[in-house]
């Protein structure tokens, strides 16, 4: 452990991460994630914070188009006309994550971390969703920086948007 007490070749977890787990926790509410362009770094921050085995549910890791399609039932027929990169396919992850996963609310992210241009879409180009038995929100955001600030800022907004989601005080139905 170093002086600030991160051990040496870890990253320091963002404080959102806690705040979220604290949070949901408090509410009694359970948390699934769908990521493709964090490939895990949600739910990886998530579970790196104690007590958060109390409301992870797990993630799926859908960096193909046919594992979106497949386990998180996001319509082929939008996957085939908008692509991955589409905040209409971001609900359908978040959806997809919640009710596969029996969450109460899903997280998702799918983007463009580059080093190119992905389906017409520039490097940096994110969306995020939150979805709850009761709403849906998409997020866009374009993000500069090489693959890893632009997968770090996709984790790290996602974070601060489901924080935001659960000071609402989320709707605890499930559907």
């Amino acid at each position: 452990m170093t002086a600030g007490g991160v051990e040496p070749g870890r990253k320091e977890r963002p404080a959102a991460a806690a705040d979220v787990v604290a949070l949901a926790s408090r509410l009694g509410l359970t948390i699934a994630t769908a990521e493709s362009l964090t490939a895990g770094m949600v739910a990886s921050v998530l579970a790196d914070v104690p007590g958060a085995s109390a409301v992870l549910q797990g993630g799926i890791v859908a960096y193909q188009v046919a594992v979106k399609e497949k386990l998180l039932n996001v319509d082929a027929q939008l996957l085939a006309t908008a692509g991955a990169v589409d905040p209409r396919v971001a609900a359908a992850m978040a959806n997809g994550a919640r009710l596969a996963l029996a969450a109460d609310i899903g997280v998702a992210t799918t983007g463009v971390a580059g080093p190119a241009a992905h389906e017409g879409k520039a490097v940096g180009t994110v969306f995020t969703a939150i979805s709850t038995a009761s709403h849906t929100a998409t997020f866009e955001h374009h993000f500069p920086g090489g693959r890893d600030a632009v997968r770090e800022a996709t984790r790290d907004a996602v974070l601060i948007e489901l924080l935001q989601e659960l000071s609402k005080g989320t709707n605890r139905q499930r559907g």
